[in-house]
């Protein structure tokens, strides 16, 4: 393969390793709390159909839409997409917003599943499969989102020399794939929340990848010739990588003060609030 299906592999990889812990957090939830059927069978039902929507769409892009437009679009979309992940990550880091909690997450889902009645059952429960379906694809179309995005490009760049190498789409496919063998292997060796991956970093580290994308395929849409060309990729992750540091140090100083936690705290945590 080449340099850029490599890095269109390892950023589907992170990416889609943030999503699916969320979703394995929420399906993890279902199935200690009701049973692991409908978590299943919710979570299944969501995977399908984003295949579908994968399928559909990456085809109906690649036939109508011509290069340069998709280019633009797609780096738009990515800037968008990727400034919204490093938005989170420098107020994150700079302390003006907390860090994201798996566990709490999970305690939190679970006490509220536990709060309207529901309790662990052998038949398959229609509120445990939405439950889970919902969370499964509202993460997955995030997936899904970055799937076809990096593989549409990866597609337009190689050109004519497209069919020598992997479908841009394919490889984008099995890095999001990997990402999701190794969460769920994770997941049911331990059963328990993945709150040691370093999801707050993961998600620092795919902002300024997304949004480095965004830019360099943009420009290519808008025919901007790059120094190097697919090598300036590593410049535009630099510059982003040292913006976002700039940033993280000129707002630490307007971080709240840690506050020791009271007696009210400690007895109720999961009343704190957990962010996203």
């Amino acid at each position: 393969m080449t340099a850029q299906l490599w890095a269109v592999f390892i950023a589907a990889f992170l990416a889609s390793a943030v999503e699916f812990v969320e979703a394995f957090t929420i399906v993890l939830v279902v199935g200690v709390t009701i049973n692991w059927r409908s978590a299943f069978a919710g979570a299944a039902a969501a995977v399908g159909a984003l295949a579908l929507i994968v399928a559909v769409f990456g085809t109906a892009l690649v036939r109508y839409v011509p290069i340069d437009a998709l280019r633009v679009v797609v780096g738009f979309l990515l800037i968008l997409f990727g400034l919204k992940w490093l938005k989170k990550a420098i107020l994150r880091y700079a302390g003006l917003k907390a860090m994201h909690d798996e566990e709490a997450i999970y305690e939190e889902q679970l006490a509220e599943l536990r709060a309207r009645g529901e309790h662990h059952q052998t038949r398959i429960d229609p509120f445990g499969v939405a439950t889970s379906f919902k969370s499964v694809l509202l993460e997955g179309l995030e997936v899904a989102f970055i799937v076809i995005t990096f593989g549409l490009q990866a597609n337009a760049s190689q050109g004519a020399a497209a069919g020598a190498q992997p479908s841009g789409i394919l490889v984008a496919t099995l890095g999001a794939l990997a990402a999701g063998a190794l969460v769920i292997g994770a997941g049911a060796i331990i059963r328990a929340p993945l709150q040691r991956v370093p999801e707050n970093a993961l998600k620092y580290i795919v902002g300024v990848m997304l949004t480095s994308f965004g830019t360099f395929w943009g420009g290519e849409g808008l025919g901007i010739e790059w120094w190097h060309e697919d090598l300036f990729l590593l410049v535009l992750v630099a510059f982003y990588l040292a913006v976002a540091l700039a940033l993280i140090a000129w707002l630490r100083p307007y971080a709240p003060p840690k506050v020791a936690p009271t007696l009210e705290d400690l007895e109720n945590p999961i009343a704190s609030e957990v962010t996203e």
